[in-house]
């Protein structure tokens, strides 16, 4: 028995220190082979933590996130804000001074005046506006007819009158003699040569 476990010890403890040394060999002359080290770590002892402070960890992770969602809930439906649009704080601090507490009392009688003639104006301005529609559509009905009748009169003599004029040039030409200008805010200065400069975005973006 003593003899079968030198034999046993002899053969396996060359074998086992063999496995944890990386050794290189070639199994020709073009290439090179070494085989993987086998060692292991041990592993990490798991620490105990108390249930109580796992509980709490996850409540305080659960509060924080239905925090995140009622504020993005809550900024949800506002709109990116303009510059432009934003009252100025000293406005905002003066509110109060600003604030009108003894206005003009109007009396009954004269409100009721006042929205009867707001009543009568809309139903004037309806009726104008009727009238220009009504007044274009019967341009436009004389406007078909006559050239139904010339051209039955004139293939050609319609053909020219349906042709656009392109001779609008102000001074008595064409059709419509129309000469416009644009109004600018100050007169052109002569000679003024523009510079060409770089344009720079500095609008602000909000993410």
């Amino acid at each position: 028995m003593s003899l079968i476990n030198v034999v046993l010890r002899s053969t396996l403890q060359p074998a086992m220190r063999s496995a944890l040394v990386r050794s290189l060999h070639t199994g020709s002359t073009h290439c090179f082979h070494y085989t993987p080290v086998l060692c292991a770590e041990p592993l990490k002892k798991k620490k105990k933590i108390d249930p109580q402070v796992l509980k709490q960890r996850e409540e305080r992770k659960r509060k924080r996130l239905e925090k995140m969602i009622r504020r993005l809930e809550k900024n949800a439906r506002q709109l990116k804000p303009v510059e432009e649009l934003e009252v100025p704080i000293e406005l905002l601090d003066e509110q109060d001074k600003r604030k009108r507490t003894g206005g003009l009392q109007v009396s009954e009688q004269e409100r009721e005046s006042r929205i009867l003639l707001e009543k009568q104006w809309a139903k004037y301005k309806m009726e104008e506006k009727l009238a220009y529609y009504q007044l274009i559509d019967r341009v436009l009905a004389a406007q078909t007819k006559a050239l139904n009748e010339l051209r039955l009169e004139s293939e050609a003599l319609y053909q020219q009158a349906i042709q656009p004029d392109l001779q609008q040039d102000g001074a008595g030409g064409g059709l419509l003699p129309l000469k416009t200008e644009g109004p600018v805010s100050t007169p052109p200065v002569a000679g003024y040569e523009m510079p060409d400069g770089e344009y720079i975005d500095v609008s602000k973006k909000w993410e």
